[in-house]
Parts: C-alpha cells; sequence; structure tokens
C-alpha cells in the first residue's frame, strides 16, 4: 500500500509540473511577447521584434551642399528607413563650401559626411575609417562590385567611400527603362508664345537664333533666354560637340587634354558671345549668386527660354499653373545639331563617409549596407511601396506622383537621403511615360558615349597638380566672363586665345602630361 501511495504521489507531483511547465509556457515571456507555445497563429509569429531591437540610434550627418533641398531626418521615406534600419539622423547643411574644409582643419566632425566636393579630402585614414575595414569587420554579406571598389580605392589600398548616381555602360545598357537622372541640360520655351510665331521649327542652332530674334522683335520687354546659374553652358556645349566642360578633360586617339583647348571650344564661345551682342541674354545672368532669379523670371512670365535641366518643362508648368498661369512650357529636342555628343566621364555624384568620431561605425556600415540593397535602394529614390509606387512587371516603378514635382518629392524625403544608391535606379526614377523630361532623357540616351575612364582621372589633395588644377578654373571663371560679354567677335576670339595662353602659364602643359601618364596607368579598369 505504501508502495502503490508512493507512486500515486510521484505520478502528481509530475503532472502538476508539467502543468506549471505548460502554464509558463502559454504565458508571457520577458519581453512582453506570447510565445506560440505550439499554436498555429501567424499573428502571433509576425509580431514586433524585442524592445530591445527597436532602440532608434541617432547619428548626426553633414552635408556638404549648401543648396541641399531637405534639411531634416523627417517624412514618409526618412521615417521607413529608421523603422527598417533603427537608425535616425541628425542632419546639417552646409551654410557655404568652406564649412566642411573648416571643420577638417578643426577635426570638429560629426558620425557621417555626405559630400562631392570633398571626396579626395575625406578619403584619408586620419579623417575617415575605411570601408572595406568596417564591412570584413561588421558587414562581411555587404557585397560591393570590383569596379566600384577600384574607382574609389585610394593610394593606401582602402575604400572610404562609394558614390551615389554611378551606373557603368553595360548597367546602363542593360536596363531600357533607367533613361537618366535630373542632372542633365535642356532647355524649355513657351509654347503659347512659339504659337503665336507660327510654329517656327527649332531643330538646328541657327533656328533657335532666329526664334529668339523674332521673341526680341515681338516682345522686346520679354528676355528671349534666362538661365541657371550653375547650368549656362552645358547644353550649348553638348550642341556643339564639346566633350567635356569647361574644367574637364576630353580624350581622342588614346590622349587627353583639358575641355579648353578642345577644336570644337571656340565655336562654342562664339555662339555664347552672339548670344549676348544679339541681346537674346542678359549680362547680369552671369553674375547671378541666386539659382532661384532664373526660375522667377520664367514662372513669372518674363523670359521665353529657360535653360536648366532636362525637368525644367515639367517643374516650371507645376509652377506657373500653381500660380494661377495658364501658359505651359515644351522642352526643346535634346539636340538640335549634327554635331550633339554627350560624353559621361562621371564616377558618380556624392559618397558618404563614417568619420574617426562616429560614435558606432558597426552601426553605420551596417546602416549603408541596408541603403545599399535593392529594397534600400528603391525606398530611398522612389518612396515607400504601396504608398507611393508600385512594381511594374516590365521592369521599372510605376509612380503615384510626379517626380518633378519638387513641393511633394522633398516633404516625403524621396531621393534625397540617397546616401548609398546607384545610376541605374536613379535612372528609373526618370522614367514617367509620357513626361517631358523622360522623352528628353531617352533622346540624350541615344548620343551619349561612356567614358568614365576620364573620371579616374582625379588630383590628390595638397598636390602640385591640384594647385595648377585649382589656379587654372580659378582664371576661367573670370576670363569665360569676358569671352562671353566681348563687344565683337574678334574681341571674343582673342579673349579665349588669351585664356588659353594663361592657363598654360599657369601651368596646364605639365598638368596634361600628368593626366595623360595617369590614364594610361588606370584606362584599363573598364576593359576587365
Amino acid at each position: 500500500m505504501k508502495r502503490n501511495k508512493g507512486k500515486k504521489a510521484l505520478l502528481l507531483s509530475l503532472i502538476l509540473m508539467m502543468t506549471i511547465a505548460l502554464m509558463s509556457a502559454c504565458g508571457n515571456n520577458n519581453d512582453g511577447q506570447k510565445e506560440n507555445a505550439g499554436v498555429n497563429n501567424s499573428a502571433e509569429t509576425t509580431s514586433e521584434p524585442p524592445a530591445k531591437s527597436n532602440e532608434v540610434k541617432e547619428l548626426s550627418l553633414f552635408i556638404d551642399a549648401s543648396w541641399y533641398p531637405v534639411k531634416e531626418w523627417k517624412g514618409t521615406v526618412a521615417e521607413k528607413i529608421t523603422e527598417k534600419t533603427g537608425i535616425k539622423l541628425k542632419v546639417t547643411v552646409a551654410t557655404d563650401d568652406k564649412q566642411l574644409p573648416l571643420m577638417i582643419a578643426s577635426g570638429d566632425l560629426p558620425d557621417l559626411v555626405f559630400t562631392n566636393a570633398n571626396i579626395d579630402r575625406m578619403s584619408d585614414s586620419k579623417l575617415s575609417y575605411p570601408w572595406n575595414e568596417l564591412i570584413e569587420k561588421y558587414a562581411p554579406d555587404f557585397k560591393i562590385d570590383p569596379t566600384r571598389i577600384a574607382i574609389h580605392t585610394m593610394d593606401d589600398g582602402n575604400f572610404y567611400t562609394v558614390r551615389n548616381s554611378f551606373a557603368t555602360q553595360e548597367e546602363v545598357a542593360n536596363n531600357k527603362y533607367s533613361v537618366g537622372s535630373d542632372g542633365n541640360p535642356g532647355i524649355a520655351v513657351r509654347e503659347d508664345i512659339l504659337k503665336e510665331l507660327g510654329n517656327p521649327p527649332i531643330d538646328t542652332i541657327d533656328n533657335f537664333i532666329k526664334v529668339l530674334g523674332m521673341v526680341k522683335q515681338k516682345y522686346p520687354d520679354m528676355i528671349p533666354l534666362i538661365m541657371d546659374k550653375d547650368w549656362i553652358e552645358q547644353y550649348f556645349l553638348q550642341q556643339f560637340g564639346v566633350e567635356g566642360l569647361l574644367d574637364g578633360w576630353y580624350e581622342r586617339d588614346g590622349k587627353v587634354d583639358y575641355a579648353i583647348r578642345q577644336p570644337e571650344m571656340l565655336e562654342f564661345f562664339k555662339f555664347m558671345n552672339r548670344l549676348y551682342r544679339e541681346g537674346y541674354i542678359l549680362a547680369e545672368n552671369f553674375a547671378y549668386t541666386n539659382d532661384q532669379i532664373d526660375d522667377q523670371y520664367a514662372t513669372s512670365g518674363k523670359a521665353f527660354a529657360h535653360s536648366h535641366t532636362v525637368s525644367i518643362a515639367d517643374m516650371d508648368n507645376i509652377k506657373v499653373k500653381n500660380a494661377g498661369g495658364s501658359y505651359t512650357f515644351q522642352m526643346l529636342p535634346s539636340a538640335i545639331s549634327k554635331s550633339t555628343k554627350a560624353v559621361s566621364s562621371g564616377l558618380g555624384f556624392a559618397g558618404t563617409f563614417i568619420t574617426k568620431k562616429n560614435k558606432d561605425p558597426e552601426a553605420s556600415i551596417k546602416f549603408l549596407e541596408y541603403l545599399a540593397s535593392d529594397e534600400g535602394k528603391k525606398l530611398t529614390m522612389f518612396g515607400v511601396e504601396g504608398e507611393h509606387w508600385t512594381w511594374n512587371e516590365e521592369g521599372y516603378p510605376n509612380l503615384k506622383y510626379d517626380p518633378s514635382d519638387a513641393d511633394f518629392v522633398n516633404s516625403n524625403g524621396i531621393k534625397w537621403w540617397y546616401l548609398y544608391n546607384d545610376g541605374v535606379m536613379e535612372g528609373m526614377l526618370s522614367y514617367v511615360p509620357g513626361a517631358q523630361k523622360t522623352k528628353a532623357l531617352m533622346e540624350r540616351k541615344a548620343f551619349t558615349v561612356y567614358k568614365p575612364e576620364l573620371g579616374l582621372i582625379q588630383l590628390q589633395p595638397d598636390s602640385d597638380e591640384k594647385t595648377i588644377k585649382t589656379k587654372i578654373d580659378e582664371m576661367i571663371k573670370n576670363e569665360k566672363v569676358k569671352i562671353y560679354l566681348a563687344k565683337s567677335e574678334e574681341e571674343a576670339v582673342a579673349n579665349y586665345e588669351t585664356m588659353v595662353k594663361n592657363a598654360e602659364k599657369i601651368g596646364l602643359d605639365r598638368l596634361v602630361d600628368w593626366a595623360n601618364q595617369t590614364y594610361q596607368k588606370k584606362k584599363d579598369l573598364f576593359n576587365k
């Protein structure tokens, strides 16, 4: 009997222990979440992660671009990035182009720096963590293609950033809906005035000048052509077949030279001088320090043609409509010359640096790893999936907004948090069937030649070559206006020749020799 009683007691004890364990399993865990306890409940398995995983870390970010339109970490895109990464940013936008160099000199740097103008300077182990070291230590699954790594690798063998907005020729060719970014030149003209003039064709440079003359004669109080201060030359340089900007390089037969010595450059300068002498552009246009002045002329009805980027017609039309205006702009063809040529030599726009002052390098590189993912790139560039866009099975986003609506784009933080992205994704943002910007970019794609190897001619900070180039570029800024505003074509030609001679006196030939040596060493990168 005693033996049976002992067995019963043991059995009751075991049942009691199992009951307690089962009740515990069905109860709450330490983080306040219910465990599944073997019950198939999808709502429970997709619950929020533990509270400690939801802690939001704040990192400071300095944006080295005084014109940047987004100045705070807010809006739907920023909120979604924080939700996905646990990172929010305390943002400071530069007041001018001298602020970051002063910060570097003083050692007063934030956690992250996003810059275009100071990439070489920030690519320094004294200032920034090498991405390759942080990736190896904290983010081994963060894969970056060899071309981008090679482009950004410095002489010490490290790379400290990867620029956004870059795409190889193969990437662009393989993505038909990646048509390019807003960072390409274009000119918009008033449709109503063209109609009143009888819709004269603007399919050549000479015909464009004829139309400007007709505008000046019929509307003497109107400015025939107003130009954004940062987009004065680009459209016309390409119409004359100039392969670079005034401070850039061009290549012929395997040799590089400075663009001001390209034979086609003189014809460009003569054309610009003619625009001034015939009264089609304002002298003060070359002295504007505010990039809103040209917009005000165009959207208030005081200008016929507006030179800016490929999105200028779409943007001006939105502003005119919002102001109650009734007229519209249309884009000129991207090519109005048989010589039109665009050479893409860029290596991207700006890059993000993780500074040595960074309080959490691990969180920072993982933050960039997310932005570099397909999900991160689409979120940054297009907005929140479902809310702002859906994916078209053809291979591009169906946007639920007009990407030329700057107020909407900026208020939602679309595109501007592209601390890591690429030119393919950015090029798709511009693919909006029926939009004038899309048409202009598709026209450009047909005459664009890719020579990113020219972008590898990178000057090191504080080098002799950098000093020479800086002096030459500063001289060009001053001398080019004398060419534009010359009182005769002969004077314009003489001023151009003086500008080239001044560059040669400063050391242009030495700079070009160095550039060719560098180019020969690095150009094979894109053939691998």
